[in-house]
């Protein structure tokens, strides 16, 4: 399935693999979370490598990187580091499933995409989850953090998570007009 650009003037074309496999690579993800079996996360893991047509990146397991600000980092050797579900609550701001999840697929989307990396993984990410949630029900959606509902079905968004996403644009905003005074304030000195 190729999936159509987001928003205006962007051309990114992205292959993502069909809602079923999705469905399979997510529901793997969920057990190996809730069970921290390997052979779940690896399964998983075989599924989404071969739809791809790669190698399974080293992926090397941790308690905490950064001193817990980083929750996941790619390197251009195809090393991953991630935070091993056990340690995923600690010292987290939003200790979901779904948030370490997605962390997972933002990585994968790094090791898949190394132009404009940054981008092309968040779009990525937003891509695997959609249409993943509409299976759940409206108890589960209202109990996920304002940023999960950003990753959410539009169904899922009208259930809830419109004035999350708000006020996420408001808070964006925010720190938009602070960067440009301070952009300004550093052209104003050199």
């Amino acid at each position: 399935m190729i999936d159509r650009p987001e928003g205006k003037g962007s051309s990114v074309r992205m292959l993502v693999p069909p809602l079923a496999l999705r469905r399979i690579i997510d529901q793997g993800l969920s057990a190996y979370f809730r069970t921290h079996k390997a052979a779940e996360f690896r399964r998983a893991l075989g599924e989404f490598c071969r739809f791809y047509g790669v190698k399974r990146p080293r992926i090397e397991w941790y308690e905490y990187i950064d001193w817990g600000k980083t929750a996941g980092k790619t390197y251009e050797n195809g090393r991953i580091h991630l935070i091993h579900p056990e340690n995923w609550k600690r010292g987290r701001i939003y200790k979901t499933e779904r948030m370490w999840i997605q962390t997972f697929y933002h990585e994968m989307g790094h090791f898949l995409f190394w132009t404009d990396a940054e981008r092309k993984a968040d779009v990525f990410t937003r891509r695997m989850v959609r249409g993943l949630r509409r299976t759940m029900g409206a108890t589960s959606r209202r109990a996920l953090p304002a940023v999960s509902r950003r990753f959410a079905s539009p169904s899922a968004r009208r259930a809830g998570g419109r004035r999350a996403v708000a006020g996420k644009r408001s808070a964006s905003r925010k720190v938009q007009a602070k960067l440009g005074r301070r952009a300004r304030a550093r052209s104003a000195r050199g």
